[in-house]
């Protein structure tokens, strides 16, 4: 539990789920909230009941670091996308791989549309292989999807896509780059709709609010911002002293998580960002920090709120996940402006 006391940390033991040997890539709710899903670096999806933190299973396959992964509206498919190569779908009743698509390098981000009809992945820039954004038709998934091909294709030009995201009514994908670059593109076309660099390094994360009408950004250069969704105007940023690795939007209140840290091989003895790998609550609108959460051991890599807005989630480089749960003085803490 956490007590709302400016930059204090008074809060209940918080529960640690530890099913993966590497650092955490992404963590995940379904649209229910009763399930979490998380990837590593070590290979193996896990999925955990968000209640209690009980391990349901995991899915195994997969012979490279995971990088990315999604869970449809309906919680019957995950996707996954790996190092290895590859962009796997999997039931989640069962943990059953339903099917592999090789791809000609990493699969770097994965993403079901609303309906879960579609779904966009992008591959990394390697192996003299260009960085690409792929649109896929996942209807008939369970007889097909080893053999399906793209219904759209985009070559990336520059820096390669670090995160991605459908816009409203699946008419857009908006992706974020290694350079701090934004990119809207319009999924009729292909096209490039509009670009803005309001970032000056390498965007971590990128994850829409609870209705799709904004969008907040995770940066290397220590900020996370929030933008609207349609033509990508900024509205807010928050600031701090770290890189950010990853940040969310409270479904019911106006508040952001953001989480980062710098890691302990690029700080000097003297540097002020050594450490520092708490998660911190901002305003959404007022832009001031009001709260930290303290606990991992590394850098948080990646955050995520419950649908219901009462609890939230972070997976770090240290390999735990941590639910905390919020007690009640953060639904009365009111702000004084």
């Amino acid at each position: 539990m956490i007590t709302l006391i400016m930059y204090l940390h008074h809060f209940q033991k918080p529960i640690l789920l530890h099913g993966h040997e590497r650092a955490l890539t992404q963590i995940k709710y379904n649209r229910d909230g009763d399930l979490l899903f998380s990837c590593a670096k070590d290979q193996t999806p896990n999925v955990w009941y968000s209640l209690n933190g009980e391990r349901l299973g995991t899915f195994n396959g997969h012979c490279g670091a995971v990088w990315c992964i999604d869970v449809d509206w309906q919680t019957k498919h995950l996707i996954s996308g790996a190092a290895d190569n590859s962009l796997r779908l999997w039931d989640v009743s069962n943990g059953s791989e339903i099917g592999n698509l090789a791809v000609r390098s990493a699969v770097r981000t994965c993403a079901f549309n609303y309906s879960a009809n579609m779904a966009v992945y992008t591959t990394d820039s390697t192996y003299g292989f260009a960085c690409e954004i792929h649109i896929i038709d996942v209807r008939n998934a369970d007889e097909s999807f080893s053999k399906t091909s793209s219904i759209l294709r985009m070559q990336v030009e520059g820096a390669k896509v670090t995160s991605t995201i459908w816009g409203p009514l699946d008419k857009t994908i908006i992706t974020g780059h290694d350079d701090g670059t934004i990119t809207q593109w319009d999924t009729t076309t292909g096209r490039i709709m509009n670009t803005i660099k309001e970032h000056k390094n390498a965007i971590n994360d990128i994850q829409k609010n609870s209705d799709g009408t904004m969008f907040i950004t995770a940066s290397k250069d220590c900020t996370a911002k929030l933008f609207d969704v349609e033509d990508l105007s900024l509205l807010k940023t928050y600031t701090t002293e770290r890189p950010v690795n990853s940040a969310a939007v409270s479904p019911i209140f106006d508040h952001v998580v953001v989480g980062g840290g710098q890691e302990a091989m690029e700080v000097t003895t003297t540097s002020t960002k050594a450490g520092k790998f708490d998660a911190r609550f901002f305003h959404l609108i007022f832009e001031e920090e009001f709260a930290r959460v303290k606990g991992h051991f590394g850098p948080i890599n990646s955050l995520a709120f419950h649908p219901d807005g009462k609890s939230f989630s972070s997976g770090g480089e240290d390999g735990f996940v941590r639910i905390q749960s919020f007690d009640q003085s953060y639904f009365d803490y009111k702000f004084d402006y």
